[in-house]
């Protein structure tokens, strides 16, 4: 079984450039390139990671796409382009000859209008993804949802993914509108569920499995399991707990399932989604 982690990320800190990592989070003000996560991936048996990007530059872009050249375990690459850019076609066929390159994202979540994903000029741009088979992920919070559910009806043969479960209010235990809002998303084919980010949305010091079992449970209930992956969001997690604890957590909730849904779950539907084709998966 291949084993695939649907999302992480890597960067050269710039306190400038990332600024989002604040001085709480002393833990992620370093640099974070392949060669530290490569022995994790080992002791975890992951074979291959989707890198996402973080910060919304074609320089970030072409930074995971260089790092994916010369590190065989990064099988795929989410970039970012501007969307609302005029020559968003020429951009994205500039982008084409990198096999390694299998779709994009923007960092919704940071914009202050709560319909910014349907937004005319943005969701111009995203509509030319389908031409060059590239897919979508869907950064959002718990009140970005409504857009997101739009977004899908709006464009129902573009291949979309929601990362972190949408980043629910695990903290709190505020389950609601969040899964109801779940489960009208997952009604639409077209979007998969990254299984990511998830305990770095509960209490970081003091979080449990049986916490986050009901998101879990609304997640599995909204989404079938041909469009579910697991993500670990490295190094984010690290806020809240090891790679290895993330892993645990996934693989002890999926462990009552079919030895073939652990599988999807795990690589399968990554494989699948981002178009993970090479001569030794």
């Amino acid at each position: 079984m291949i084993r695939i982690d649907s999302h992480n990320h890597f960067w050269k800190f710039d306190p400038i450039r990332d600024s989002w990592i604040e001085d709480s989070m002393q833990v992620l003000r370093r640099d974070f390139l392949p060669k530290d996560l490569q022995p994790i991936l080992h002791e975890n048996n992951i074979d291959g990671t989707v890198a996402v990007q973080a910060d919304q530059s074609e320089s970030e872009t072409n930074f995971l796409l260089d790092l994916a050249e010369s590190n065989h375990f990064i099988r795929g690459v989410v970039g970012w382009v501007d969307f609302k850019a005029d020559d968003i076609e020429q951009k994205l066929s500039a982008f084409a000859s990198n096999n390694k390159l299998r779709g994009f994202r923007h960092i919704a979540q940071a914009e202050t209008d709560d319909g910014f994903l349907v937004g005319n000029d943005f969701l111009n741009g995203l509509k030319y993804l389908k031409t060059y088979d590239y897919t979508y992920d869907i950064l959002i919070y718990p009140r970005q949802l409504k857009a997101a559910i739009e977004l899908a009806y709006e464009l129902p043969d573009q291949k979309l993914v929601l990362d972190h479960i949408a980043k629910p209010l695990i903290k709190t235990g505020i389950m609601d509108p969040w899964a109801s809002q779940m489960k009208e998303l997952g009604s639409s084919k077209n979007v998969y569920c990254k299984i990511s980010g998830i305990i770095t949305e509960a209490d970081h010091q003091d979080w449990n499995a049986e916490e986050i079992k009901p998101y879990l449970d609304v997640v599995f209930d909204a989404f079938s399991s041909d469009r579910i992956m697991f993500g670990s969001d490295w190094p984010v997690c690290l806020l809240a707990g090891s790679y290895a604890q993330v892993v645990q957590l996934i693989e002890d909730y999926v462990g009552k399932f079919d030895p073939s849904v652990i599988e999807r779950i795990f690589g399968g539907n990554a494989i699948k989604f981002y178009k993970l084709e090479w001569d030794d998966l």
